[in-house]
């Protein structure tokens, strides 16, 4: 590198993603001067499609968002019309959301542990050269992954785009007989992911943090997952005690706004950058997970969650989502142990003209659906803040910080092959929605 000139380091396309993304990256001297994620992709126009709709429909729309997590953006759907119609969903048709949730929950961070972010922090190209080597963790991993797809199976029809969930509920409910291979399961499952536990905490981790406003649900007595209210907890020096954000108000304090570089909007909180997901989580409601899943983030180097313990190093969310799978599927086989079938699949939610709001913590962060309604219930308005919108300015700057710490190292500059994996790590820290890949491609290099 030339350390009088300047660089512009370009990563054109992300292979194997739910989306299309690239980075910019411009070096000036030993300085990363302009950091730009760009989501290319063509809008998907999914507020306009729900718009005109029926207001029973939004559940199976929105369900196409993503491959992914569909039951995330399921359940913040019916969470958003039912408040609008003025309807609680309790008792054990919210146990089957839970449970269906806490499936997703299993598969979705099992899919990015072991098949995407692992590879980084052991040296190899993608899964396939680490099952060549480390076999037995991959097909750990399968196994958990299996197990959370067979919930979404059970429960919502099928493990990709759930078709039994609707409004008020589910088309139709299980008897408690056919959850109980669902328990066995989870049971294996349970080893497995502690195991994964130990496994990714060896990894060795460079020193980063980061000084984002935090933001997620949280839900007292419990840890946030399909319930709870948004809180903020401030990155500045006026302590780290999270203040209650209303559902209601979630449009006042989170602003949206184009970018000229990005087809997806970008998000401000309270005109602060903030990040939302599992470091997110985990600070802020790390005192209600399950007993299993604390001892495992003790044992991981987590610190004490049960005494407030924060994470603030990027690169160690991997272990984070890794304590959370421990943590779903803990509560899996809470909610099948003291299920009983209920009298009814749903429960009626009759339209009104209103609007209504709803969060759920997708296993990304929280994601965030608000509706407007006719008399009819006919969709006059609707919103939709998926978490990697939010995340988009804090996965900047933790790229533009990573590249910068290097640069700042003594020795020889760094090469522009090095440059792009730092550039690679960095965002796939934080899972986005656009970035389920493995590697950037077409990398191009100007100098000046």
């Amino acid at each position: 590198m030339n350390p009088h000139g300047t660089r512009v380091l370009r990563l054109d396309a992300l292979a194997r993603v739910e989306g299309e993304a690239s980075l910019h990256l411009r070096v000036d001297r030993d300085t990363v001067t302009e950091t730009r994620l760009r989501i290319y992709e063509p809008p998907r126009f999914f507020e306009a499609f729900l718009t005109g709709r029926g207001h029973t429909e939004p559940p199976d729309i929105t369900a196409r968002i993503c491959g992914i997590c569909p039951v995330a953006y399921q359940m913040s759907a019916c969470q958003a019309i039912e408040n609008a119609c003025g309807v609680t969903v309790d008792g054990p048709l919210a146990d089957l959301r839970r449970l269906l949730y806490c499936g997703e929950w299993i598969e979705s961070h099992t899919l990015h542990i072991h098949l995407l972010h692992a590879p980084d922090f052991l040296g190899r190209a993608d899964v396939v050269a680490l099952a060549r080597d480390q076999r037995a963790a991959v097909e750990r991993g399968l196994r958990i992954k299996q197990t959370g797809n067979a919930i979404l199976e059970q429960l919502g029809g099928r493990p990709i785009h759930p078709v039994n969930v609707r409004i008020g509920g589910f088309y139709r409910t299980p008897a408690p007989e056919e959850l109980r291979p669902l328990a066995q399961r989870l049971r294996q499952a349970r080893e497995d992911a502690l195991e994964t536990v130990r496994w990714v905490a060896a990894f060795e981790f460079p020193d980063a943090a980061c000084d984002h406003d935090l933001f997620a649900l949280r839900d007292p007595g419990r840890y946030a997952i399909d319930t709870g209210t948004p809180v903020v907890m401030a990155a500045d020096g006026n302590g780290r005690a999270p203040s209650d954000i209303p559902l209601a108000d979630f449009g006042q304090h989170v602003r949206e706004r184009q970018v000229p570089h990005s087809t997806a909007l970008t998000a401000t909180l309270d005109g602060r950058r903030f990040l939302t997901g599992p470091l997110a989580r985990y600070a802020i409601s790390g005192r209600w997970l399950h007993p299993a899943a604390a001892e495992a983030a003790r044992d991981a180097g987590l610190g004490d969650p049960l005494a407030g313990a924060v994470c603030d190093n990027p690169f160690r969310s991997i272990v984070v989502r890794a304590v959370e799978v421990v943590h779903a599927i803990e509560e899996a086989l809470r909610i099948i142990g003291g299920y009983e079938r209920p009298p009814r699949p749903a429960v009626e939610v009759p339209p009104r003209r209103s609007a209504g709001a709803g969060a759920t913590e997708a296993p990304r962060g929280l994601l965030y659906h608000r509706y407007a309604l006719d008399e009819d219930g006919t969709l006059t308005e609707a919103r939709i803040v998926p978490p990697t919108a939010q995340n988009q300015t804090a996965i900047e700057e933790d790229v533009r910080r990573t590249v910068q710490a290097r640069l700042d190292r003594p020795g020889p500059a760094a090469d522009d092959e090095e440059l792009t994996h730092l550039c690679e790590r960095a965002i796939r820290n934080h899972d986005p929605c656009i970035s389920c890949a493995a590697h950037f491609v077409d990398v191009t290099v100007e100098r000046t």
